[in-house]
């Protein structure tokens, strides 16, 4: 079984958060939420929901990760960004050649992490100077080798389903899209 980490910062944005947890379970991959703040009870951006996370950073193990992935929001992204175990395990996962998926304003921690300078990538319109030593392509969904960027929140269920598509079969998958009608 795929085991898949998504580090979860106060702040992050509810569909960005959420729809890859709902499709990496209905695709049947293990998905852990690993708090990145010290609380395991984490706040979304507009403190619409709260999710309890399963780890908190400080205490993980994620070296047994297939993928790992980083929603956006504001300030979500912002503490992602500034947590060194964050950017520590973005490293580890791309200079390993293991899946890193990153959302809207989330992109900007592949440049604090120092990783996939040069890649194409997109990313929310209001970050896109930020991602200087990127080929910034745009677009709803971007994939470049190990790499996944996607421009929001309104793209969120399409970058779920791109994470799913490296990590499961055609048949799950093909099984995922009939029960969500897409």
């Amino acid at each position: 079984m795929k085991r898949v980490y998504i580090l979860i910062a106060e702040g992050f944005e509810c569909v960005e958060a959420l729809a890859p947890i709902d499709v990496m379970n209905r695709a049947g991959v293990e998905l852990k939420r690993v708090a990145v703040g010290g609380n395991l009870d984490v706040r979304s951006s507009h403190g619409l929901v709260s999710l309890m996370c399963d780890m908190l950073i400080e205490d993980a193990d994620l070296s047994d990760g297939d993928a790992i992935i980083l929603p956006g929001g504001n300030p979500g992204y912002i503490n992602l960004r500034n947590s060194e175990l964050v950017c520590a395990a973005v490293r580890d996962y791309y200079n390993s050649g293991r899946l890193v998926a990153a959302i809207c304003g989330a992109p900007t921690v592949l440049a604090a992490a120092g990783v996939a300078r040069g890649c194409s990538v997109t990313c929310h319109t209001t970050v896109v100077e930020e991602m200087g030593d990127y080929h910034f392509v745009g677009g709803s969904v971007v994939e470049d080798a190990n790499l996944i960027t996607a421009a929001g929140a309104g793209l969120s269920v399409d970058f779920a389903l791109a994470i799913a598509e490296r990590l499961v079969d055609t048949e799950t998958l093909s099984r995922v899209h009939r029960g969500m009608e897409v």
